[in-house]
C-alpha cells in the first residue's frame, strides 16, 4: 500500500472511521432486514469487489459469459459506468460505449450472442430481463460490479481482490481503497485473487490463503492475466497488413501505448517482451479523450519513424470506436490488445464445474423474486 503524506494520515484516518461507520450501518440494515434484499430462484451470478480501482472484474465476467454462452442463453447486467443514458437499456446494434458504458459495449462486441443490459437499479434490470420474451429462454444472469448492490442477493457471489493489494491488507476510503470493510467477505461464495504472477511460488499461495482466511463454505482461486493477439481496431482503414505481436521485434516496431486504465504497467511489460520500443501515454481510468488529448497523441506519434502502431486496451477501444473526435489519420495505426484470465494451480476445471453446477442446480422453476429470509 502506498504511504500517505504524514500530515494527511490522521485526517484521512478520521474520515475513514466515519465512512466505515456509515457503510457498516447500511450493511447492518440489510443484515437485519430493515432494508430488504431480493433473491431469485433463477440463477444470478455476481462478480464484484470491495475496493476502488481495477481488480479485473470485466475479464472474469467475460470468462464466465464465454463458459455459459457455449451451451445456454445468458445475459449480463451492469450499471453502465459513465454512460450518457439513464435507466434500463438493452444493447442492440446501435449501442455504443456512450449509451451502455465501456465495459458493456466491449462485452457486446465480443459476445453478440449474450443479452447485454445496463441499469443502476439491478433489481429493476433483472425484472426487465426476465420479462423480455425476445431474449428468452435465459438460463442465467451475470451481474458485473454488484457486490455492494445489496438490494439483490445473488445466488452465487464472486469477490475479486488484486494480488498486489489484498482487501485484507487495505483500509477504508479515503485513507485506503476499500469501499466497505474486509469483513464483508462473508457474503462471497467464491473469492478470486487476480493479477497474480504466472510464476507465483507455492509458498506465496499459502501465505495469501492464510491472509484471506476463507470460511468453510467459500472457495479460493488464483488467476493471472494472459494477453491475446492484437488486432486492428479499424481493419477496413488499415494501411498495411495486420500486425501481430511476434512481428514487432524483427521489424523494430515502435509501439505507442495509450491507456485509460488503473494500472497499465503490466501492458508495458508485455509489449517490451516483443520490442524495446515502447512509449507509454497513460490517462486516468475510464478517461474520455478530448480534442487536445488527441492532438497530443498525434504530435507524439508524428515523431515516431515507421514501422509504428498505437496500442490500446479493449476497454479504451470501446470509447474510441465511435468517437467523432478521433482523428482519421490515426485510425489505420490503432490496434487493440485483448486481456484474458487464466486459472493457476490447474483449477480451471474446478471453477468451471462450480459455475455450471450452480446454474444447473438452480434451474428456472419460476422467474419471480422471493424475499430474503
Amino acid at each position: 500500500m502506498s504511504k500517505q503524506p504524514f500530515i494527511l494520515v490522521i485526517p484521512l484516518r478520521i474520515l475513514s472511521f466515519f465512512y466505515a461507520m456509515v457503510v457498516g450501518f447500511r450493511n447492518w440494515l440489510f443484515e437485519t432486514n430493515l432494508l430488504r434484499s431480493k433473491e431469485y430462484s433463477f440463477p444470478v451470478i455476481s462478480v464484484g469487489n470491495i475496493s476502488v480501482g481495477g481488480t479485473g472484474k470485466t475479464p472474469h465476467t467475460e470468462y464466465i459469459l464465454s463458459l455459459l454462452s457455449k451451451t445456454m442463453k445468458v445475459a449480463t447486467l451492469s450499471r453502465g459506468y459513465k454512460r450518457n443514458t439513464s435507466g434500463y437499456v438493452l444493447a442492440d446494434d446501435t449501442a455504443t460505449g456512450a449509451t451502455i458504458g465501456d465495459e458493456s459495449y466491449q462485452i457486446k462486441r465480443k459476445f453478440p450472442q449474450v443479452a447485454v443490459a445496463v441499469d443502476a437499479n439491478r433489481r429493476q434490470g433483472i425484472a426487465k430481463l426476465l420479462k423480455n420474451k425476445e431474449i428468452q429462454p435465459l438460463s442465467a444472469i451475470v451481474l458485473d460490479d454488484a457486490f455492494q448492490h445489496r438490494y439483490v442477493t445473488p445466488g452465487l457471489n464472486i469477490l475479486i481482490t488484486d494480488s498486489n493489494r489484498l482487501f485484507t491488507e487495505d483500509h477504508m476510503l479515503p485513507y485506503g481503497r476499500l469501499r466497505e470493510s474486509a469483513s464483508s467477505k462473508h457474503r462471497a461464495n467464491i473469492i478470486i485473487v487476480s493479477k497474480c504472477p504466472a510464476s507465483l511460488h507455492p509458498m506465496d499461495f499459502r501465505i495469501i490463503s492464510q491472509k484471506i482466511a476463507i470460511f468453510p463454505f467459500q472457495t479460493l482461486y488464483f488467476t493471472t492475466y494472459e494477453y491475446g493477439e492484437i488486432y486492428p481496431l479499424f481493419a477496413e482503414e488499415a494501411s498495411a497488413p495486420p500486425v501481430t505481436m511476434s512481428q514487432l521485434k524483427p521489424k523494430s516496431t515502435t509501439v505507442l501505448v495509450v491507456t485509460g486504465i488503473v494500472s497499465p504497467e503490466s501492458i508495458y511489460a508485455h509489449v517490451k517482451r516483443f520490442t524495446p520500443n515502447c512509449i507509454p501515454m497513460a490517462y486516468p481510468d475510464h478517461y474520455n479523450f478530448r480534442k487536445k488529448d488527441y492532438q497530443a497523441i498525434t504530435r507524439n506519434f508524428d515523431t515516431i519513424n515507421e514501422p509504428r502502431i498505437i496500442l490500446v486496451t479493449e476497454k479504451d477501444a470501446a470509447r474510441l470506436l465511435n468517437d467523432p473526435l478521433l482523428p482519421d489519420q490515426l485510425k489505420p495505426y490503432l490496434y487493440a490488445l485483448p486481456i484474458k484470465i487464466k486459472f493457476l494451480l490447474d483449477e480451471e476445471s474446478k471453477f468451471n464445474q462450480q459455475i455450471l453446477n450452480y446454474v444447473s442446480e438452480n434451474t428456472r422453476n419460476n422467474s419471480f423474486p422471493k424475499q430474503k429470509n
